[in-house]
């Protein structure tokens, strides 16, 4: 790449050389010496411009910007000049549909001061009433609290003591299995399952004749003498 970059100026540089060459052939008498100082001195006249002047485009031309045709560039161009710049000032007023805007949009984000207080006042008093809310929603709770405790300590008396008598269950039918087929049986075999179920269903069948035994009694049994008094 740094030979590429020297090479170029190389070709530059010499094209410079025939160049100068060639002004000092075609113009007689004129030397390395002569020429250069004076194309140095040369010092052109500045174009008579007036840039000064009063500016005001032609909206009617293609060569016009957009952008100076529209009403914003009017609005500046009259603040800037006034009436000489030729702009109409009934056309810089808005209309009224854009009047409605402006004040719908100055209504909404720069209501009247009594209009801010009541939504200020509004905002606080919502606020306080969420506050009370959630502060009569926490003096419950502490007032139930108490009360959470003890069922929490109940229902986990309840549960180690459900824990302790399904333990004592499932070692009670362990034993049985292991007496009944004479080998330690595994839980989650169908031999032990199969064999739960049995005793399951003689269970319920000996509390269902418990239930009789008790009702029939009841009935054959008479009323004592105080019971009778009493009737």
């Amino acid at each position: 790449m740094a030979a590429s970059v020297l090479r170029g100026r190389t070709a530059t540089l010499c094209q410079t050389v025939k160049r100068v060459s060639c002004l000092k052939t075609r113009i007689p008498g004129a030397s390395q010496s002569g020429l250069l100082p004076h194309a140095a001195n040369y010092n052109p006249k500045p174009l008579k411009l007036n840039l000064k002047g009063l500016y005001i485009p032609d909206k009617e031309s293609e060569r016009t910007p957009e952008w100076q045709k529209t009403a914003k560039a009017d609005r500046k161009l009259y603040g800037k000049h006034g009436s000489a710049s030729g702009v109409d000032p009934a056309t810089l007023w808005p209309s009224h549909a854009q009047l409605e805007v402006m004040v719908k949009e100055e209504d909404e984000w720069h209501p009247p001061l009594d209009v801010t207080l009541k939504n200020v006042e509004a905002r606080e008093e919502e606020e306080a009433a969420k506050r009370r809310a959630r502060e009569k929603v926490i003096a419950d709770n502490m007032a139930k609290m108490p009360q959470m405790i003890a069922d929490w300590r109940r229902e986990k008396r309840e549960s180690k003591l459900n824990l302790k008598e399904e333990k004592a269950r499932r070692d009670k039918m362990l034993a049985e299995a292991r007496e009944r087929f004479g080998y330690a049986v595994d839980p989650r075999t169908p031999k032990f399952l199969e064999m739960v179920a049995e005793i399951e269903k003689e269970e319920k069948k000996k509390k269902k004749l418990m239930k009789r035994r008790l009702r029939e009694q009841q009935v054959s049994t008479p009323p004592s003498p105080a019971d009778a008094a009493s009737s």
